[in-house]
C-alpha cells in the first residue's frame, strides 16, 4: 500500500493534533481527588463526535465511561482502550513548567496525562484522522472505551464492561499504553499482572499518649503494625501466606524464549536507579526480566504512625497504618489473596488489624502467536524500522483482564511512550517525534486488519 498520503497528513498536520493535546491536558482529571472527571469525559466525548463517531456517556458510581462506535468498510471491529485520568500532579515544585499546560521544549511536550493517557488517545484520533482525510472512511468497525478511574484500579469499570458485553464486541483491543525502549525499539507487551492493593491498620487508644506515661504498660500501635507486617514476608523474599502460590502458573518455554531474545535490562536499571545488585542476587539477563514479571510480590508502599516532623516528640503512637499491594502474576485473583490474607493475620493473633481493600484486578495474557500481534508487530517494522520487541509479561498492572475475560480477544499495545517519559512523576512528557510514529503505526494497524482475513 501507498503510505505516502496518510504518512503527509500525519506530520502536516501535527500542530493542530498537539493542540487538540493540549485543551485535554489542560483539563485537570484527577480521579484520586475526583477532580474534573466529568469535564475530562464531556471533552473527550466531543473529540470522537467531530469524528463521525455516535457516543454514550454512561454514569457510574465514580466517573463516567465514555462509549464511541464508528462504522467502517470491514464488519471486523477494533476497540481501543483509554484513560482520561490522571495521577495527581504533586509535588509540584519539581515541575520545570505548570503541570496542566501543554509546553513544548527541544522536542517533547511536557504536562500531566500527556504520556498516561491522553497524549495516546489523541495520537489515535489523529491517524484516524489521516485515514478519514485521504480514505473517507474507516478500514473496519472502531470502537473506544474511556474511563475515568484507571489511576485508581479502575473500581468501576468491570460492572460497565459486564453489562455492555454486547456494546463492546470486537475481534481485538489495543491497550491504552504503548513505546519505545532505550535503543529506538518499539515494545510489545502481551501481559500485565495482576494486584491487589490494600491498606493494614491498627488501633491500640483512643489518642497518641506521653511516652514515659504509657511506654511500658501501653500498647504501642506502630510496634503492634510492625510485628504483624513481619509475618508476611521472610528476609529471603518468600511471601509466608498459606496458599499464596498454590494457582501460580510458572512461565512457559515460549515466554523464557521471548525473555532470552530481549536486551539484559541489568545495566539500565542499574544505571537509572542507583543499585547494585537484585533480589535473591539474580545476575541479569533473561533470569532477571522473568523474576521481574512471573514472581508475585508484598510491597510494603508506605508507613505511618506516630510524630515525623522536625526534632523530636515524646509519643506512643495509637494508631498505625501501611499501604501494600501484591502484585499478582497467572492464575492468582485478587479476592483470593485478601480472604488469605485476612486468615494469615487472625492466625497470627492480628485480629485487630484491619483491611481495607483499595482496589486490585487479575493478571491478563495475550498469545503471542495470535495472528492480530503478528499484524500489529509486523506493521511496527514500516514506521519505525526496526522490528517490535515482544515482551510476554509487563511488571504492571490494570484492567485489562476485565476486558478480555468479557470479551475473549487478544490485547495489544502500540502508543508513544519511551523510558524518560515520567509517567506519574514530575515533568511527564513525550517525544514529538515519537508522538508521529505512534500515529502512523495506528493507521497502518487500523488499514491492514480492516482488510486481512477473518
Amino acid at each position: 500500500m501507498n503510505w505516502q498520503p496518510v504518512d503527509a497528513y500525519i506530520k502536516n498536520n501535527l500542530n493542530k493534533s498537539i493542540s487538540e493535546l493540549a485543551v485535554l491536558v489542560a483539563q485537570p482529571s484527577v480521579s484520586a481527588k475526583h477532580e474534573g472527571l466529568q469535564e475530562c469525559a464531556l471533552l473527550a466525548a466531543e473529540m470522537l463526535k467531530k469524528r463521525g463517531f455516535s457516543v454514550e456517556i454512561s454514569p457510574t458510581s465514580g466517573a463516567p465511561v465514555v462509549f464511541a462506535e464508528r462504522k467502517g468498510r470491514s464488519e471486523k471491529t477494533l476497540l481501543f482502550y483509554n484513560h482520561y485520568d490522571v495521577q495527581p500532579a504533586e509535588p509540584l515544585e519539581l515541575w520545570n513548567s505548570p503541570p496542566f499546560e501543554l509546553v513544548e521544549k527541544d522536542g517533547n511536550m511536557y504536562g500531566r496525562g500527556i504520556s498516561d493517557d491522553k497524549g495516546h488517545f489523541t495520537s489515535r484520533l489523529h491517524a484516524i484522522d489521516a485515514i478519514l482525510a485521504t480514505d473517507g472512511e474507516l478500514p473496519c468497525t472502531v470502537k473506544f472505551l474511556l474511563e475515568g478511574e484507571e489511576e485508581t484500579s479502575s473500581v468501576h469499570l468491570n460492572e460497565y464492561v459486564g453489562s455492555h458485553v454486547p456494546q463492546l464486541k470486537a475481534d481485538a483491543c489495543v491497550w491504552e499504553f504503548g513505546g519505545v525502549d532505550e535503543f529506538g525499539y518499539p515494545l510489545q507487551y502481551l501481559g500485565l499482572r495482576g494486584i491487589c492493593y490494600v491498606e493494614l491498620s491498627v488501633e491500640t487508644a483512643n489518642q497518641d499518649v506521653h511516652s514515659g506515661t504509657g511506654g511500658s504498660i501501653f500498647a504501642n500501635a506502630a510496634w503492634r503494625l510492625v510485628w504483624a507486617l513481619n509475618t508476611l514476608k521472610d528476609e529471603n523474599e518468600n511471601i509466608l501466606i498459606p496458599g499464596f502460590y498454590d494457582d501460580i502458573l510458572p512461565p512457559s518455554s515460549r515466554d523464557r524464549e521471548l525473555m532470552e531474545a530481549l536486551p539484559d535490562p541489568a545495566p539500565a536499571y542499574k544505571n537509572q536507579y542507583g543499585i547494585y545488585k537484585f533480589l535473591k542476587d539474580t545476575a541479569g539477563g533473561a533470569d532477571l526480566r522473568i523474576q521481574e514479571v512471573f514472581e508475585p510480590t508484598c510491597t510494603i508502599c508506605g508507613l505511618t504512625s506516630g510524630y515525623q516532623g522536625e526534632g523530636s516528640k515524646t509519643v506512643l503512637p495509637a494508631r498505625a497504618s501501611a499501604k501494600i499491594d501484591f502484585r499478582l502474576v497467572p492464575n492468582m485473583r485478587p479476592e483470593k489473596v485478601l480472604k488469605q490474607l485476612r486468615e494469615h493475620l487472625d492466625a497470627h493473633g492480628f485480629s485487630d488489624v484491619e483491611i481495607t481493600y483499595h482496589g486490585g484486578g487479575a493478571p491478563s495474557r495475550t498469545d503471542p502467536d495470535d495472528p492480530f500481534v503478528r499484524l500489529v508487530v509486523d506493521c511496527a517494522a514500516e514506521v519505525y524500522g526496526v522490528p517490535m520487541r515482544v515482551i510476554p509479561m509487563t511488571g504492571g498492572s490494570g484492567p485489562n483482564a476485565m476486558v478480555q475475560d468479557a470479551l475473549n480477544i487478544p490485547i495489544v499495545t502500540a502508543g508513544i511512550g519511551h523510558p524518560a517519559s515520567q509517567a506519574h512523576a514530575p515533568n511527564e512528557n513525550v517525544k514529538i517525534d515519537l508522538y508521529e510514529k505512534g500515529a502512523r503505526h495506528i493507521a497502518r494497524i487500523l488499514q491492514y486488519f480492516g482488510s486481512s482475513a477473518d
